[in-house]
């Protein structure tokens, strides 16, 4: 007999299937997901959680036509194989192969391009907005995890869309869980809102028990109903104009299917609420939901086995640093948007509890939380992605910058991500920092150089962003004490003749392995912001043709900012600007990408060769390491 889930090649034909084999097809389709990840690495639990909600939504909606938007984005796997990406399920997060998140341009299906969490439920209205005003009858549905209800652009989509007249369908899949555990007021909302997972399982109890008394199941079910019209009627999202429903099972799936029924020929504003399970379906991940939200490649029956590396990670560099930070000085506070574990604060937070503060997703609150800490004395760190400091753009500026005020910005994946793709690349912040007055950059070329710099920044009386990237870097050894670099200071790290490479970041390694070919200076610059003037000067009066390396985008980063200095110090000189182009970046292997984008040693080297070709030989390439 045929596999249910080889007969879908889109959601017309899962439409076909009868009710009674959902259930099965969501066992085939969970299997398919252990399948995948394990041999790619990806989203894991997020999606195994999933599975019955998204078979649901393609039976019940007739998408394309009904839009669904899913929030963040990472799980949507089991969306993906539904929707005519089975087959290429093994390229997913590579080169060349399907992204980790919804993209417009892979498929008809993947309505609104999501990676970042809680836009969902204001381009779903966006979308019931334009279906309202151009006489449509297609839905709109967002699906958006209870991490995602942190942000508070999840709040301003609430009480615009349940004001509205527009038929849209918000559906909250109430995991208990982002990626680190949930924090704050509303998770413990949404715990006591009929106990969640109590509530239904005390449901499904119930009916089991009861089926075979009818009268009794009658009067339990009127009980259950009036009940939950008490509670209901006392819901925040009924408050906010949104008709409420749930909570109900999200891995029952026929449940979910005559729930969704109802709910697609309802008018106005609706709310759903679906509880699920992280994991769902593979035990270890239902257990340890974190180790197992994005893993790497895996023997589905050993599960994942801790990295065997012994390079210390920017990321545990950052963490080690905080800890001794923070012993030596009961100022410190840490801050994160819900990144606990991806910023390396698990230790931290275990150590200094009353100093360690987890947000949630909600980076605008996180960068104005610190700025009053630091109008009270007190030196606030905030840890946070290159990506997500986009999000608090305005506060950086209006509450951190405008006020002098001495925050600490750690920025985790700066430069390139590699699987995560376009929507988590980290090469904007130096262009979009540098520019803010009052605000300093640093670049650090190594580990050791991060926990120096760390220092240095922690030191001064203004906001500070120290940029480091995913992942461990050359395995330079740690010094213990925790003294700073002098600040905006330059390093020159090689003496050659008449050309120069300046190196913001870690890049100064693939300079160093290109430099004794081509005879270069090499300077470690280590500050995107104060430049290191005099050496600036020194180096531009002592060589005829300068080089700026930067893992940023070139458009108003680094390279631009020596361009900047050139011109006021009156000096002209030939500068080549070397980081990436005016264009988003891909997804896939990072040491491929930075093959691609010209970053290793020879891109360099071929870059210089192709502006100066009399400067060096192209023979010269085979000497590259």
């Amino acid at each position: 007999m045929e596999a249910l889930l080889e007969q879908i090649e889109s959601p017309s034909h899962l439409r076909k299937l009868s009710r009674e084999s959902l259930k099965g097809l969501a066992t085939e389709l969970r299997s398919r997901l252990i399948e995948t990840v394990s041999q790619t690495g990806g989203h894991f639990s997020s999606n195994l959680g999933t599975v019955e909600l998204t078979i649901a939504l393609h039976y019940v909606f007739n998408t394309p036509e009904d839009r669904i938007i899913w929030d963040v984005g990472h799980q949507t796997y089991s969306h993906k194989i539904l929707t005519g990406r089975n087959a290429r399920m093994g390229t997913i997060r590579q080169q060349g192969g399907l992204s980790g998140f919804p993209r417009r341009e892979e498929s008809v299906y993947d309505a609104f391009g999501t990676a970042h969490s809680s836009t969902s439920i204001s381009a779903a209205l966006g979308m019931a907005a334009a279906a309202q005003l151009s006489g449509s009858q297609r839905k709109a549905v967002a699906i958006i995890g209870d991490g995602a209800l942190t942000a508070g652009m999840a709040y301003e989509a609430l009480n615009n869309a349940g004001a509205s007249t527009c038929d849209v369908l918000v559906i909250l899949n109430d995991n208990d869980m982002s990626i680190s555990p949930p924090v704050g007021a509303l998770n413990q909302y949404l715990a006591e809102l009929m106990s969640g997972r109590f509530y239904a399982e005390a449901k499904k109890l119930g009916s089991e028990v009861l089926r075979n008394a009818p009268p009794l199941f009658a009067l339990a079910r009127h009980i259950e109903k009036q009940t939950q019209t008490l509670i209901q009627s006392n819901t925040i999202f009924e408050k906010l104009g949104f008709t409420y429903t749930g909570p109900i099972d999200g891995h029952d799936v026929n449940g979910l299917v005559e729930a969704l029924e109802k709910l697609s020929k309802a008018k106005g504003p609706q709310f759903l609420h679906v509880v699920t399970r992280k994991g769902q379906g593979y035990e270890k991940a239902e257990i340890d939901p974190v180790t197992y939200h994005g893993p790497g490649k895996f023997n589905p029956s050993v599960g994942v086995v801790p990295s065997a590396s012994t390079k210390t990670t920017f990321t545990q560099v950052f963490g080690q640093w905080l800890c001794d930070m923070a012993a030596k000085d009961p100022r410190l506070v840490g801050i994160t948007p819900a990144m606990r574990e991806g910023s390396g604060m698990v230790e931290f937070s275990q150590r200094f509890p009353n100093r360690y503060h987890d947000v949630g997703i909600a980076e605008q609150h996180a960068v104005t939380f610190a700025a009053g800490l630091a109008c009270e004395g007190f030196k606030p760190v905030v840890a946070i992605y290159s990506t997500f400091l986009q999000r608090a753009y305005d506060q950086l500026i209006h509450d951190v910058a405008l006020q002098n005020l001495p925050v600490v910005f750690a920025l985790d994946r700066a430069g390139l991500v590699g699987a995560d793709g376009p929507t988590h690349a980290g090469m904007y912040d130096i262009a979009f920092t540098r520019c803010i007055p009052n605000m300093s950059v640093a670049c650090p070329a190594d580990e050791n150089e991060c926990r120096q710099l760390l220092s240095t920044a922690y030191a001064q009386d203004h906001a500070v962003t120290v940029r480091y990237p995913r992942g461990a870097g050359v395995g330079t050894p740690l010094q213990k004490d925790l003294t700073p670099l002098p600040f905006g200071k330059a390093e020159l790290v090689r003496q050659g003749e008449s050309l120069a490479i300046l190196c913001f970041g870690p890049l100064l390694h693939e300079a160093l392995k290109v430099a004794p070919s081509l005879n270069a200076t090499v300077v470690n610059m280590r500050w995107a912001k104060p430049l290191d003037l005099q050496m600036l000067r020194e180096i531009a009066q002592s060589h005829d043709r300068l080089v700026t390396l930067e893992d940023g985008t070139r458009s108003g980063g680094a390279g631009s900012a020596v361009l900047e200095a050139l011109q006021e110090m009156q000096i002209s000189k030939q500068v080549l600007v070397v980081g990436f182009e005016d264009e988003f970046t891909e997804h896939g292997d990072p040491a491929l990408l930075m093959q691609q984008y010209g970053l290793t040693a020879i891109g360099i080297q071929k870059s210089i060769e192709a502006r100066w070709p009399v400067a060096q030989p192209s023979s010269n390439l085979r000497r590259v390491v």
